[in-house]
């Protein structure tokens, strides 16, 4: 397992590209806000590649964070986009803000106590195979980040949100090891 404390997006991707193209992967996962991430991902695994976004009004009602010119690099590499509610987090978020419990936030933040791009990398193989992007029992290098960028890649046996606990972390390939620098969502 590597440490990305020191290591930029750019170095977390090529790591995870190295680690493609010797192992048996189904499928690359990338987390990305923005678009950023994906496009650099998009630049290194072309059409073998899901890009996971937020949903639609995730910070502002009716507006995508997932810029236009990215999709479009994302998909003219062949990559596929995918946007929709998080596994961990929309109906979740809304009765922990009702000051109710919710078992999503709660799986979120155990997941959380490996770093915050290990809840995320656990969760992109979850919603692209909710797409069907991904299919159950795939073996997905998930890449993802704490904040912004990308510091973690993990290997998920790919599941079915419905079926949660037959997804495994099968490997961990990078992640940061200061949890000081988490960031809670």
């Amino acid at each position: 397992m590597i440490h990305t404390d020191d290591m930029d997006t750019d170095a977390v991707l090529d790591e995870a590209l190295d680690y493609a193209q010797s192992e048996p992967i189904d499928a690359v996962c990338v987390a990305s806000t923005s678009g950023q991430t994906g496009t650099k991902a998009a630049e290194r695994f072309g059409g073998d590649l899901v890009v996971v976004g937020h949903s639609y009004g995730y910070d502002v009602a009716n507006e995508q964070e997932l810029a236009a010119d990215h999709v479009e690099t994302i998909e003219d590499a062949g990559g596929e986009v995918f946007t929709g509610p998080m596994v961990f987090s929309n109906l979740g978020s809304a009765i922990a803000q009702k000051e109710g419990f919710s078992s999503h936030e709660l799986v979120a933040d155990v997941l959380r106590l490996f770093g915050q791009g290990t809840k995320v990398a656990v969760e992109c193989p979850l919603m692209a195979c909710d797409a069907g992007l991904v299919d159950a029992g795939d073996r997905v290098l998930s890449i993802a980040g704490t904040g912004e960028g990308a510091d973690t890649i993990l290997v998920v046996e790919a599941a079915n949100s419905r079926e949660f606990f037959d997804s495994r972390v099968l490997e961990v390939v990078a992640k940061p090891a200061d949890a000081e620098n988490l960031v809670w969502w």
